[in-house]
């Protein structure tokens, strides 16, 4: 299949989690065999054609990131290419309608990949084109797909396409030492440890111990509250950590407790919970996280810190794992699947959408 990316803006231009799935999956179609070329503005030296990085083939559409003359140049550079897919990103809006374009000149359907964070305009008219135009819109989450129907989407034209772990990994790596609790996030405004230091602090009386993953511009101010709250001595802070590392934690701790304010889809709870984890989630109302345990038995949903230790008392019920199958659905082969399926579905109701 031949699949035409449409993103102005790399993560080379702005590194955004929304920008990296959508050349993740640039990668993943070109592994598994597809003709894939991701259009965008120029962001590395030389001839303004094509260059490849990372395995994905990008061709410039401009030299610079003039939104004017990328829309002006994308219709026709993409009728050329003869894609049988269009898949573009909504950010800037205005190249959506460029890429539709481009779908009819070349007869092509077109889906959008809308993760959540791309801080466009809801009341701007260009926000909604970019969810009416195309035939289908992708989301990671029901929370994002409910704010793309609040803009204008049909239900019929949204589909959930959730993130994807390499699940392989999570057996390759060994589990480090034994702790009753992990959690990751940056260390910024939006990571709500407070809430998890609440729920630890009542249980001053009990032993427990606790991993913190991540760094960021609160850090200090958390190592700070910890201190605060007399349970710093249990508490340890490990910095960002790559992935081999978090998973080494997430293999060796017993639950991951999740309370960050804003995830449009909680991948960092998602491979905790592949690592055998029990999922402890505090309803957020821009968090999406709640939605991966919503029918997982070795999981607890709270609502404020007296309830998550509970929780965490009450994860004691569940044997420790350090790997658990339910999630293996979630493998970046089983996700890719489910794009491709949807290109086929698309590509078999063109004529009648």
């Amino acid at each position: 299949m031949r699949v035409a990316l449409v993103a102005m803006e790399t993560t080379r231009h702005t590194d955004t989690a929304g920008n990296r799935r959508f050349e993740r999956l640039a990668r993943q179609l070109t592994e598994a065999g597809h003709e894939v070329t991701l259009f965008c503005a120029q962001w590395w030296d030389g001839e303004p054609d094509r260059f490849e990085a990372d395995g994905i083939q990008y061709r410039a559409v401009t030299i610079n990131r003039a939104l004017t003359s990328f829309c002006l140049r994308l219709p026709l550079m993409l009728a050329r290419y003869g894609p049988d897919i269009i898949h573009a990103r909504p950010s800037p809006p205005q190249q959506v309608i460029a890429a539709s374009i481009g779908g009819t000149l070349a007869r092509t359907p077109m889906l959008v990949e809308w993760f959540g964070d791309e801080g466009l305009d809801g009341t701007a008219r260009t926000t909604r084109w970019a969810v009416t135009e195309p035939q289908l819109v992708v989301t990671p989450s029901q929370m994002v797909r409910t704010e793309v129907r609040e803009l204008g989407a049909a239900d019929e034209s949204t589909r959930i396409v959730p993130e994807s772990i390499d699940f392989s990994l999570v057996d390759a790596v060994d589990p480090s030492e034994e702790v009753d609790v992990a959690y990751a996030h940056p260390l910024d405004e939006s990571a709500n440890i407070e809430s998890l230091f609440l729920g630890l602090a009542e249980l001053r009386d009990r032993d427990w111990t606790a991993t913190i993953i991540g760094d960021g511009p609160q850090r200090d101010a958390y190592e700070r509250q910890a201190s605060d709250l007399r349970i710093d001595d249990r508490v340890q802070f490990v910095g960002a950590c790559d992935r081999e590392q978090r998973l080494a934690i997430y293999r060796g701790a017993h639950a991951f407790v999740q309370t960050a304010y804003r995830e449009y889809f909680a991948t960092e709870l998602l491979w905790a919970l592949a690592a055998g984890c029990v999922g402890i989630v505090e309803y957020q109302a821009e968090s999406s996280a709640h939605e991966l345990i919503e029918n997982y038995e070795r999981s607890f949903r709270v609502t404020n810190p007296q309830q998550l230790a509970d929780a965490i008392v009450d994860a004691g019920q569940y044997d420790h794992l350090s790997v658990e199958e339910t999630w293996r659905e979630y493998d970046h082969s089983r996700v890719l699947e489910q794009y491709t399926d949807i290109y086929d579905d698309l590509q078999s109701g063109f004529g009648y959408l």
